[in-house]
């Protein structure tokens, strides 16, 4: 498999859009309320909003430059909206309406034309012909007036500079004071009949089609919740995902509120919710998709009942790193499992509405681990349930009160697990069921029996019907070796055989980490590899975000063959390492010198090791083999090929891969083919036998403590390919005592 990191679109294709398709506006608000914008027609768009405070508004958002979609899929930035008249059909109800003080405002974020940064406020209802809650808008960007009341208040709009422009929605009991609305309320706005006239109504829009590839995709609410769903399907097709989608419902945009905390008071999702899953549902099975709905135990803290949340024994809630903080609900407090099974059902069933076959993923269901070890199996209805002894940190040897503990802490969880599983089927009777596990967590070597909590037999098979794991920790520290072993590990202790287990891969968190990717490809292709019948990307917004587009690749593209090139080299045998360097001559004589090149790269001319008529059989059929240049292969570099006690890296507690390299001086050389049984390896100046040989990498058992010096010797042949796809020998050639020309050139492969 490969991957492209892709920054813009160069000379793929293009297609054009009309300025405001409904598929591409956006919207924001503030929390806790929550808005969702869903494409109804072609030409219109509906937003619902569910509001909670007297100071809620929801922006309705159509941006100049499009900051949401793949690099290969933005539309064109247009910020010159003067030579376009955009007209549309209103229709509201629970929000402000038209005519009110602070009712819908078209605000316009810009520069004016001296350069300088402003905005305009635009009253819609100067430009509306009807009633306050079903109108019909007309706008003309180059003649627009903002302000309340027209022509007294007239501030003429400049709008060739435009960032961003969006339409307010408010509650009717709107205030400016920061305090909750009376009683809930819910609000919808539809605009409709959209159409953009003038010379700037069309824009460009990025269309290529990336091939159906192998892996699946995942995708989550908590960071797609503004997009419509229309147009993150759009980029899940165009980029090549097929079959299921895993879908995060997420853990801080699909509650209801009652109270300040999540309540199933008139439903368990929110209006705006339900009205975005319900597209998003319809939309994936008109596209061919399925969904896996994922719900974990995991909930936004400002909003999640006290007495749900896991504890510490020294009563302090699981709170997880981000900011602010999610937390975790307790697996044996009746009112939070009631609460998710609720939700579960209420997701499986706008499935099975839309036609959707019923799958229901656990996400990651765990007992929480603060951060220094102390394990969260205290709240009140955990104490309740199977009484836990103390115990000070999940890491370590544990006594055998503390393991019947984590096993009951395990039951417990187990317990829950299949209740949620039970609620799903409920809504859709026989609903395929899967377990997503975290392994670096659960199967943390300094944690030896978190397992027992966090991996219960409970999931044994066939507690669920698949199995799908997750390791991106491993993943992006590039510790093959841990992802291998965890996958044998969660096998031997779950039973699940390949063919019932999946594997999600990733994620990137910061878009700064992007090269992380690599990583994270090769580790869905060594998934599909061990037999795990299908492997996703985590996640969909991240792989808009940076720019992915990954491609199943051909064995033989990148190929290599792991063999040594069959002839002894002769003396004569040419061996020029070479650098890439410019020069640049100034007319008085100094010089600037740009070096392309880290390292140098090889040429041989193996030639004078052939000096028979049998070498020259073995030589051709060798070279019919490599397809010329097209298959790399082994070459023992006659004065250059073992290493001793060469620095490999320094212990930081943490890392166990180390990459073998050989040291000229300062300059540092990757290594990438040792011989097979050559490499020893020092820890602190001992020699180990505790690791395994990755290609050109070391993976140690244990990781080496801080600042402890890891060292290797070991024999080396270097990565090779013909320089040419054309050989010619000449029986002459022999009988003259000469020997022909066999170019060879090192392949960088680090």
């Amino acid at each position: 498999m490969a991957h492209w990191l892709c920054r813009e679109r160069r000379h793929q294709t293009t297609g054009t859009i009309s300025r405001f398709d409904p598929r591409f506006w956006t919207v924001n608000f503030p929390r806790p309320m929550m808005a969702a914008v869903t494409t109804i027609a072609p030409d219109a768009l509906r937003v619902d909003c569910a509001f909670y405070r007297q100071n809620d508004l929801a922006g309705l958002i159509w941006d100049a430059e499009d900051r949401h979609d793949h690099p290969l899929l933005k539309y064109e930035t247009a910020r010159d909206f003067r030579a376009c008249r955009l007209s549309f059909r209103w229709r509201s109800g629970g929000v402000r309406a038209l005519d009110a003080i602070n009712g819908p405002v078209l605000t316009i974020e810009g520069r004016d034309a001296a350069g300088q940064a402003r905005s305009w406020y635009v009253r819609l209802w100067n430009y509306a012909q009807g009633a306050p809650e079903d109108a019909r808008v007309t706008i003309d960007f180059a003649d627009l007036k903002g302000g309340f009341m027209l022509p007294a208040e007239a501030d003429p709009v400049w709008a060739g500079d435009v960032d961003r422009m969006f339409f307010s929605l408010v509650p009717p009991g709107y205030t400016e004071a920061d305090a909750p609305l009376a009683a809930p309320a819910e609000g919808w706005a539809e605009i409709s009949e959209i159409r953009c006239d003038g010379a700037g109504a069309v824009i460009a829009i990025g269309e290529a089609v990336v091939p159906e590839h192998r892996l699946g995709i995942a995708s989550g609410y908590d960071d797609s919740y503004n997009l419509t769903p229309a147009r993150l399907l759009r980029n899940a097709l165009y980029l090549g995902y097929r079959g299921a989608i895993v879908h995060y419902v997420g853990m801080s945009h699909y509650f209801r509120l009652s109270g300040g905390v999540a309540s199933l008071g008139g439903g368990a999702l929110n209006v705006a919710c339900a009205a975005w899953h319900r597209d998003f549902a319809r939309r994936a099975k008109e596209l061919g998709y399925d969904l896996i709905w994922s719900l974990s135990y995991e909930l936004f803290d400002a909003h999640c009942p006290e007495a749900w949340k896991q504890r510490a024994a020294d009563g302090a809630p699981a709170l997880t790193g981000w900011s602010p903080p999610s937390t975790l609900l307790s697996p044996t407090h009746e009112g939070a499992m009631a609460y998710l099974r609720a939700v579960a059902a209420a997701f499986v069933a706008i499935g099975t509405a839309a036609g959707l076959a019923g799958k229901f993923q656990v996400g990651e269901p765990w007992w929480w681990t603060m951060p220094d070890g102390r394990p969260c199996l205290y709240d009140a209805s955990a104490v309740a349930a199977f009484a836990p002894v103390p115990i000070a940190s999940i890491r370590g040897a544990k006594s055998a009160a503390e393991i019947a503990t984590l096993d009951a802490a395990g039951a417990a969880l187990a317990t829950s697990t299949a209740a949620l599983c039970a609620a799903a089927r409920e809504v859709a009777a026989g609903c395929e069921t899967y377990l997503l596990a975290y392994l670096p967590t659960v199967l943390d070597a300094a944690a030896p029996h978190a397992k027992r909590a966090n991996l219960p037999t409970g999931w044994a098979a066939p507690a669920f019907d698949v199995l799908q794991l997750e390791d991106y920790d491993w993943v992006t520290a590039g510790d093959t070796a841990a992802s291998r072993e965890g996958a044998q590990a969660a096998l031997t202790r779950l039973g699940y055989p390949p063919e019932r287990q999946e594997y999600l891969a990733g994620f990137v968190l910061k878009t700064e980490d992007a090269a992380q990717w690599r990583l994270i490809d090769a580790a869905a292709d060594a998934a599909l590899r061990r037999g795990a019948r299908r492997a996703y990307l985590w996640a969909l917004p991240q792989v808009m975000r940076d720019g992915l587009v990954h491609w199943d690749e051909e064995d033989d593209v990148t190929a290599f063959d792991d063999v040594l090139f069959p002839l002894a080299l002769g003396r004569e045998a040419e061996v020029a390492p070479e650098f890439s360097t410019t020069i640049v001559t100034s007319a008085g004589g100094s010089e600037t010198r740009n070096v392309a090149w880290e390292q140098a790269r090889t040429r041989y001319d193996v030639g004078p090791g052939v000096r028979s008529e049998a070498d020259i059989r073995v030589l051709l059929d060798f070279f019919r083999a490599r397809g010329g240049s097209a298959r790399g292969f082994r070459l023992r570099d006659p004065f250059d090929a073992a290493a001793g006690d060469e620095a490999i890296g320094t212990g930081d507690g943490v890392t166990r891969r180390f990459a073998l390299v050989k040291h000229y001086g300062a300059t540092v050389r990757r290594i990438t083919r040792p011989v097979a049984g050559s490499v020893s390896v020092r820890v602190g100046g001992v020699a180990t036998a505790a690791f395994a040989l990755e290609g050109g990498d070391i993976v140690l058992d244990a990781a080496p403590a801080e600042g402890v010096a890891i060292t290797a010797s070991f024999a080396f042949d270097v990565p090779v390919r013909f320089a040419e796809d054309r050989l010619s020998v000449t029986r002459s050639t022999f009988l003259a005592g000469a020997a022909p020309s066999v170019p060879l050139i090192e392949i960088r492969e680090a």
